[in-house]
């Protein structure tokens, strides 16, 4: 399916209300720049198309419908104005000091719509939220997806279309939610291998061919030895991996050892390696290997709701439409 793009479009005069990925504030500071980078390109691409205005929307923590200072995206303003060559740039308040963000009410939707007269997505992490600026606004503006969303979803297809034999997926983390994506990812994998936390609430002795479990050590921080060298040989003949989710608590050195030697592991694999997620782009940074893995995908919820339904409401919003 071909989505709808910044290039499909004409922009000259036109108010654009843009999602993004800006959920990068804890404690009133920006913690890591690197969503708000990979919207630069599509901002500066829409004013050299001639918009005349764009409006950023999006959300900063679980602020539940009610206003918090540190959640605002006041603290995103001076870092956009830095960077941002354009005159007509706003930054709107945090979407989720409403309630009809999440529960994706209509008249919010409308209220969003009226700041533009095209929407373009840019939000791929939160494009497997039904929320009021993922699905609602779609039906008040035509709508087109960015440059990044693009990437994410051909990125991810890879895995799809006549991918490299054997695929490995490699889930780990503390979310107990991925365990929703197991049926799915068993679909489209060989084997699955699971680690982090989540053996606490699968079974360690999980009876299923295609799914390995690794075991945790008495504190539950971090997988055993024994498990980290069966996850490497296993991963050793892959053709092509997806990693979503850390081994163990890698934050701390102490609990380094499982996610160290699985990533460098794949790191140094020459199979097709694609990851997905907060904490596993920040322990790859952590290990300095961001340049050898051949795509890291901004959102880890969306990439899997990707890989196991092939859409995302986002897309399905757009899809219900035509």
């Amino acid at each position: 399916m071909k989505l709808p793009s910044i290039n499909d479009f004409s922009f000259k005069g036109k108010r654009v209300l843009l999602r993004g990925d800006i959920d990068v504030v804890e404690g009133g500071k920006i913690t890591d720049d690197t969503r708000l980078l990979i919207l630069l390109p599509t901002i500066n691409n829409l004013f050299q198309k001639g918009a005349a205005k764009i409006t950023l929307i999006g959300h900063i923590g679980r602020p539940g419908g009610k206003k918090d200072e540190q959640l605002s995206t006041n603290h995103l303003k001076s870092w956009f104005e830095k960077r941002v060559k354009g005159d007509e740039f706003v930054v709107y308040e945090n979407l989720r000091f409403w309630r009809g963000e999440e529960e994706n009410d209509d008249g919010f939707s409308r209220e969003l719509a009226e700041l533009g007269e095209v929407f373009v997505n840019e939000a791929f992490a939160t494009s497997h939220r039904r929320h009021a600026s993922i699905v609602g606004v779609p039906k008040y503006l035509k709508t087109v997806f960015g440059f990044r969303f693009l990437r994410e979803v051909e990125n991810l297809d890879k895995i799809l279309d006549s991918p490299k034999k054997p695929v490995i997926m490699l889930i780990g983390g503390v979310k107990k939610g991925k365990l929703d994506y197991l049926e799915g990812l068993k679909n489209i994998a060989d084997k699955v291998l699971v680690g982090g936390r989540l053996p606490e609430y699968l079974g360690e002795d999980h009876k299923d061919k295609k799914i390995a479990v690794a075991r945790l050590m008495p504190d539950k921080e971090d997988i055993t030895i024994n498990s980290i060298e069966k996850f490497i040989k296993i991963l050793s003949a892959a053709g092509t991996i997806f990693v979503s989710g850390p081994m163990g608590k890698f934050e701390e050195e102490g609990h380094m050892m499982g996610t160290k030697s699985v990533f460098e592991n794949i790191a140094n694999s020459k199979a097709l390696k694609i990851a997905g997620g907060g904490d596993t782009e920040e322990a790859i940074t952590k290990l300095r290997l961001n340049a050898k893995f051949d795509w890291i995908s901004v959102g880890g919820g969306a990439s899997l709701e990707y890989l196991t339904k092939r859409t995302l409401p986002a897309i399905e919003a757009l899809i219900d439409l035509s």
